[in-house]
């Protein structure tokens, strides 16, 4: 019997298409582009319904302060921040420190109290003194405890000062005006038990940014500061700080900015209390401070 023929082979050849036509990269990519355009649709709706320092307000919220504080200056942006007392700050004033040149000094040498010899221990206690004290306070009520990065103690060449500084979440007084805000009456109650109990004398000095006023407004930085900080020595007195400890009460404006790469940064806009040091103490009225609109007529 003859043998049967072998079976044919037959190669089926099939292709796979993925996603149909091209495959589904084309639509993460139109994906991606609606995106893009919902952003861009966004952010012109915020340059349109916004104003000027409200656009400010939002740039600064996105920025890392943290990091650009310690860079520009001596302290940190805590209560107790800073690497060294003698480390120079980004103050372009004459009140800033200038130098941090070494300088050897014999063991025994004495000195005045911004000298490098025995006076300068007491004055660094008397600054750790302060801190404490304030972090303290700060600490102990609950509406104070996250205020406390608002407030920078450190060494002047006139003694120690204090700086209330705004910031993006933070405003010591009402937009362009001088009332302040109920968080600053209560960071300022702190402020003058801190103080009260003290005898240097006290300067405020009132600080703002360069944001311009609209037009027609009848006012200007340089009015705005000085009311501050009157409004500011009012409440201090409120609080319990005598009326003579104040030895000046002065406006500054915007110049003499924190940030001195941007003067418009709501940092710039802070209330400075200063405590006078060689000068001795002040000595305390025929009886106690009387409140605002109650003494001499």
């Amino acid at each position: 019997m003859a043998e049967a023929a072998p079976a044919p082979i037959i190669v089926k050849k099939v292709t796979i298409v993925e996603g149909g036509h091209h495959g589904g990269a084309w639509k993460v990519a139109y994906a991606d582009f609606v995106t893009a355009m919902m952003a861009f649709f966004l952010l012109l709706w915020l340059l349109g319904a916004t104003e000027e320092k409200q656009r400010k307000g939002i740039a600064d919220y996105f920025t890392p302060t943290l990091v650009k504080l310690r860079k520009e200056s001596a302290g940190s942006n805590g209560l107790l921040g800073g690497a060294s007392l003698t480390d120079p700050d980004n103050y372009p004033n004459r009140q800033g420190q200038t130098g941090s040149r070494t300088l050897t000094i014999p063991r025994d040498a004495t000195g005045g109290p911004t000298s490098s010899g025995k006076g300068s221990d007491s004055d660094a206690r008397k600054l750790q003194e302060i801190q404490e004290k304030i972090q303290k306070k700060l600490a102990e009520r609950r509406q104070t405890k996250q205020l406390a990065r608002q407030v920078r103690v450190m060494r002047a060449p006139e003694g120690i000062r204090i700086d209330l500084m705004d910031d993006a979440d933070f405003s010591m007084f009402e937009l362009g005006t001088t009332i302040l805000t109920k968080p600053a009456r209560e960071l300022l109650q702190v402020m003058s038990e801190t103080l009260k109990d003290e005898m240097a004398p006290l300067i405020v000095r009132g600080h703002t940014d360069s944001l311009p006023w609209r037009g027609g407004v009848k006012t200007n930085n340089w009015s705005l500061s000085a009311g501050r900080a009157e409004a500011t020595r009012q409440a201090l007195v409120l609080g319990g700080v005598s009326q003579t400890r104040f030895a000046r009460i002065e406006g500054v404006a915007d110049t003499e900015p924190l940030i001195g790469d941007n003067p418009a940064d709501p940092r710039n806009r802070r209330i400075s209390l200063l405590l006078l040091e060689g000068r001795g103490a002040v000595a305390p009225g025929p009886g106690p401070a009387s409140p605002p609109g109650k003494g001499r007529k």
